[in-house]
């Protein structure tokens, strides 16, 4: 099945549906006072981003792709100019990624785990500051991500490279409506805020962060981050991440993993807004991707 998967990833197959092509132009056309009516809604910029993005096309390449897509299916469309691609990414409204649910029987959330990385926004590639002994000035940001125990992005923020992660948790937490039972994070998350966060959230579930080496008991702390600290020194922190469960987070890395090597590492648009769109949009694309079939693991030994 997970072979199957992997074939489908790659299938350039395309179908539109008539729902998709009746959705593809606005019907009423208002003037705002603004510019020019719109043409082209919502559903078909983020359709042609997505587009973009999975086959990591710049927009003037995308938008002689997707137009030759037309052609071959001998649909009555057109993709939108590059220039209308670019400014209407900025005004989309998506505060969660697409595609979390998925056909299964069991749909809920039992395990939430959160993970960082860095996108490169500007900068000169590695090899050229290798070959030329070039210092880097490099921007960066940081994306943020957390990820069900079926691998689907369920949140994602992005911020500015000075943002710390456990910053984060509460906005990602937000975007999350079903409870929680397992949570796990780093150590970079060892925070009062985060626990509270957490429970404030769904006040039953476990919460898993390993704590600071030299982590005492505190009456201020929260009760669970106090009996993570007994269960470490009582049985030893190799046996507490066994008893709770905390290889759960590797989903999180994973999927930071499977971000970088479909997208890349670094971004294609330029402004701050654009760019968390953009990571909205490619969070979902991945969604997608995983709805297609993922590898059934088992230990061996």
């Amino acid at each position: 099945m997970f072979t199957t998967g992997i074939r489908q990833r790659g299938n350039i197959t395309v179908w539109l549906s008539e729902d998709a092509i009746s959705q593809w132009y606005e019907v009423d056309r208002v003037y705002d006072g603004s510019g020019t009516p719109r043409l082209y809604t919502d559903f078909a910029i983020i359709t042609c981003h997505e587009i973009r993005l999975v086959y990591k096309l710049p927009l003037r390449q995308c938008q002689g792709f997707i137009d030759s897509l037309f052609r071959l299916m001998k649909i009555p469309l057109s993709c939108p100019d590059f220039s209308v691609l670019s400014k209407r990414l900025g005004e989309l409204d998506i505060t969660v990624p697409r595609y979390k649910k998925t056909d299964k029987p069991d749909d809920g959330i039992h395990a939430i785990a959160i993970d960082s990385t860095g996108l490169k926004r500007f900068g000169r590639g590695e090899w050229h500051q290798e070959k030329y002994e070039l210092s880097s000035k490099a921007s960066w940001r940081k994306l943020h991500l957390a990820i069900n125990q079926d691998h689907y992005i369920e949140a994602c923020a992005l911020t500015d490279r000075f943002s710390h992660d456990d910053q984060q948790v509460e906005g990602l937490l937000e975007q999350i409506t079903d409870s929680i039972v397992h949570f796990s994070a780093d150590g970079a998350c060892d925070e009062t805020p985060v626990y509270d966060a957490v429970t404030a959230h769904s006040p039953d579930a476990d919460v898993v962060i390993p704590p600071r080496a030299n982590a005492v008991e505190n009456d201020k702390a929260a009760s669970l981050r106090n009996r993570n600290i007994i269960e470490i020194d009582t049985m030893g922190r190799m046996q507490w991440k066994k008893t709770r469960q905390y290889s759960r987070r590797n989903y999180s890395e994973l999927g930071v993993q499977r971000y970088q090597r479909t997208f890349g590492d670094a971004m294609h648009a330029r402004d701050f807004v654009r760019q968390q769109q953009e990571a909205m949009l490619a969070s979902g694309a991945l969604n997608k991707v995983t709805s297609l079939g993922m590898p059934q693991s088992c230990r061996s030994a």
